[in-house]
């Protein structure tokens, strides 16, 4: 993972006591696994964790800011597979690869075994969650980061604006990132990381 300071969000509301706030998270994301996030209400919580309702909102100030922090560590996990991925290839035309590889996975294996999860995630999706536009920017990054580092070594072309390369290279890779749009691609999940990688490499083709 990256040093710089982290754009996920972090709940600064109520008592520094990190033990509670993280064993309110637990329970929310066993009880949204269970029922679903849309379906629950911060006093269904309340009710299945043990504490007053009063009690949680000293912590969280919402039910969405409760979702937003368990789809902040989803969107973290996947990162840090793709990461740990792009670190074991060599060469940045590998590395375009193993993105496109272990994005695809990640988010297809939270939608077919997570699927209460999903909701969350297809929620924060549709009403724009910091969480998940701090993690498009991260993934434009990296993009970024493999684009520049390919041009470097020659091995990509130099005529687009680098800008705009990123941007294109992102919708093509987006319906396997935007929840809402994953439910209609995953008949393609076999084919999809390595043709999709590879039309965007011989587009890279200096």
């Amino acid at each position: 993972m990256s040093k710089e300071k982290s754009s996920y969000p972090v709940s600064k509301r109520g008592p520094e006591d990190h033990d509670v706030r993280d064993q309110i998270l637990s329970a929310a994301t066993e009880h949204f696994s269970r029922y679903g996030y849309e379906k629950t209400t911060v006093s269904d919580l309340a009710k299945s964790i043990g504490f007053s309702k009063a009690y949680i909102y000293k912590f969280f100030e919402s039910k969405q800011a409760i979702g937003e922090m368990i789809c902040a560590n989803c969107l973290r996990e996947i990162e840090d597979e793709v990461n740990t991925a792009i670190k074991e290839a060599e060469y940045p035309a590998e590395k375009l690869r193993v993105l496109f590889k272990a994005i695809v996975e990640a988010s297809l294996r939270l939608f077919s075994q997570e699927r209460k999860l999903y909701e969350i995630a297809a929620s924060a999706a549709s009403e724009k969650w910091d969480a998940t536009l701090a993690y498009e920017k991260r993934i434009l990054k990296m993009l970024q980061n493999i684009i520049q580092e390919g041009r470097q070594i020659g091995d990509f072309e130099r005529k687009t604006p680098i800008d705009e390369a990123v941007k294109a290279i992102y919708l093509v890779m987006r319906p396997y990132l935007h929840p809402l749009l994953l439910q209609h691609s995953i008949s393609y999940n076999t084919d999809a990381p390595v043709l999709l990688s590879s039309l965007v490499l011989r587009s890279l083709s200096p």
